[in-house]
């Protein structure tokens, strides 16, 4: 019988949306679902995970897991798997996600299916749809072996339902010995008190139409008044507008909001990796003619250091009224 664990991700002690976007679409399945929470704090989060649909939690808390370490967080999801007994375990596909995905496979001595957008489950039967080529090609996959299916999957793939009261059947796991081949003492971020772009319901981004890092920071209240990550193009952090962290692409995040503004970006198709996703795309540029248009839901041809301006206006009416 069909049984999916899903690997749980949190950022502090707080579960990732991404996490419960899985567990909602488990549930919607009706395949038995159990989940595995690692991390240092965390325990309050368990019952977060059953009101999403976990029947079951395999919970690792302690001090020594609070900085990601993936020989340990490997060690503790397979014993999760092992005691589960799942035929699927789902990861989102984030660092921590694509770091875990193919030790865990590997360990199980099966396959993985990574970076994917869509699925179509039949018990363990698993059809599953990933974007190839900066987006041109969608590549329909699947397993051609028997045992345990690991899947890798992009946040925004599905949406999160709401949770439903729920008490936490915890199963606490037996702390791994320590690997001394490497020992993570420090993990140190770029703190920008800004959305998480990977979180985001709402993301705007700028290209080297806004000119320079003047133009970044002119864009800004934009996201700000809308409560929005902020985002760029590869060409702004290149130029050193923007700091690599906030990059959409093909070779930076990829992102699937409900809303996407693209903000005098040309629409390159390795941008187009990062973002085709979003539910609804706004762009905004000067060229009418700029491949953006193609994929954009709604368009604004137009200077954007005119339009924005206008656009901030607007919004806060909106949210003012």
């Amino acid at each position: 019988m069909a049984k999916i664990l899903v690997v749980a991700e949190v950022k502090g002690t707080e579960i990732k949306k991404p996490t419960l976007e899985l567990l909602s679409h488990a549930k919607s399945l009706n395949i038995d679902t159990e989940a595995v929470l690692i991390g240092d704090g965390v325990s309050e989060q368990a019952g977060i995970l059953a009101g999403y649909g976990a029947r079951k939690v395999y919970l690792a808390d302690d001090s020594s897991l609070g900085l990601y370490n993936t020989a340990s967080s490997t060690a503790l999801v397979l014993d999760a798997v092992k005691q589960s007994e799942a035929s699927q375990v789902w990861l989102s596909a984030s660092e921590l996600g694509r770091d875990l995905t193919p030790r865990v496979a590997a360990r199980l001595g099966v396959g993985a299916l990574t970076d994917l957008t869509k699925l179509e489950v039949d018990g363990d039967e698993i059809t599953a749809y990933r974007p190839s080529m900066s987006t041109k090609v969608i590549q329909k996959c699947g397993f051609a072996k028997e045992g345990i299916r690991v899947l890798c999957i992009r946040a925004g793939a599905f949406d999160a339902a709401d949770a439903e009261p729920a008490t936490a059947d915890v199963v606490n796991l037996s702390l791994p010995e320590q690997d001394i081949r490497a020992l993570v003492k420090e993990i140190v971020t770029e703190s920008t008190g800004e959305v998480d772009l990977q979180e985001a319901e709402i993301v705007v981004s700028v290209g080297r139409g806004v000119k320079g890092p003047e133009g970044v920071d002119f864009v800004r209240p934009l996201a700000q008044v809308l409560g929005a990550a902020y985002g760029s193009s590869r060409a702004v952090c290149d130029a050193g507008w923007a700091p690599h962290t906030a990059q959409v692409g093909q070779t930076g995040k990829v992102v699937a909001p409900d809303v996407y503004f693209a903000i005098g970006i040309s629409g390159a198709i390795q941008h187009l990796a990062g973002m085709s996703g979003s539910k609804l795309i706004i762009a905004i540029n000067k060229d009418p003619d700029a491949p953006i248009f193609k994929v954009a839901d709604y368009g604004i041809v137009g200077d954007l250091f005119k339009v924005v301006p206008i656009l901030i206006e607007e919004f806060k009416k909106i949210k003012e009224a």
